[in-house]
């Protein structure tokens, strides 16, 4: 009995260690960049269709990631989402640039700001502030950038994030409202009051009915108002999930042909 409990385990691990060897061969597919400007430096990993054309444009999706995956090694972004992009479940005929920046710890995407109130649940604020982070202005001017190059369709560049990154998400369409064509919030949300700004752009929000981190009426808020003026914007919500429902998002049908079947109108 204990020799077959010694190999069960043995199994495991090596189960265990060859899944990581596989993320890791699927993270090396992102290439390791610094986007460098005026002082400050934006760590990112990006992804090249396997067969790209330098006369050809691409389109873009640019993932932000949540407050957990933070860092300086470049490395931790990728820990939820790039599997989506270089798996079984993406399309090898979706041809795509996608773009996964990092940002520093001790900072965030949006200048939001929290408390808990009297009932321990958090309560969550929005101010725009004179200015987006600095990481986040990094963000959209290397979005710019790869634009000028050449490389990006201008008229499909989508953006997605979860957590920290889904609140991001939906600041990114209040600051550039005309920057991109769908979206995608995992666990996110912002204030309401903004919402019209963006009504134009299609948004399939995600929550879970359980998140005790953020709470789902920041992201139910914003899908009401942005129903009213887009038939396309979505709200699939997860009742007995909690704060992790990028898990079942990520892995709902269609979600990435439901992102791609959109083009901005000129």
């Amino acid at each position: 009995m204990e020799k077959l409990f010694k190999a069960n385990f043995i199994a495991l691990l090596l189960l265990a260690g060859t899944g990581t060897l596989l993320a890791q061969d699927n993270y090396s597919k992102y290439e390791r960049k610094d986007f460098i400007r005026n002082g400050d430096t934006l760590k990112y990993r990006i992804l090249y269709p396997e067969e790209m054309k330098q006369d050809k444009e691409y389109p873009l999706v640019l993932f932000l990631h949540g407050a957990g995956e933070r860092g300086v090694k470049n490395e931790r972004q990728l820990t939820h989402g790039a599997d989506l992009f270089v798996d079984e479940n993406w399309n090898t005929t979706r041809e795509a640039i996608v773009l996964f920046p990092q940002c520093p710890p001790g900072i965030m995407w949006t200048n939001r700001e929290k408390k808990k109130n009297s009932e321990g649940v958090w309560e969550f604020w929005f101010p725009l502030g004179d200015s987006a982070p600095w990481p986040s202005l990094m963000v959209n001017q290397l979005v710019e950038d790869l634009t000028a190059s050449g490389k990006v369709d201008a008229d499909r560049r989508y953006i997605m994030g979860l957590s920290m990154g889904g609140i991001g998400t939906l600041e990114f369409l209040y600051r550039w409202p005309e920057k991109y064509a769908a979206a995608i919030s995992v666990c996110g949300g912002h204030d309401p009051d903004l919402a019209e700004t963006y009504c134009h752009v299609p948004v399939w929000f995600f929550h879970g009915g359980k998140d005790d981190v953020v709470p789902p009426i920041y992201s139910r808020q914003v899908y009401d108002v942005l129903k009213k003026c887009n038939v396309d914007t979505r709200y699939t919500f997860y009742p007995y999930a909690n704060h992790n429902s990028w898990d079942p998002a990520f892995s709902e049908p269609g979600l990435l042909d439901w992102l791609f079947s959109f083009e901005k109108e000129n």
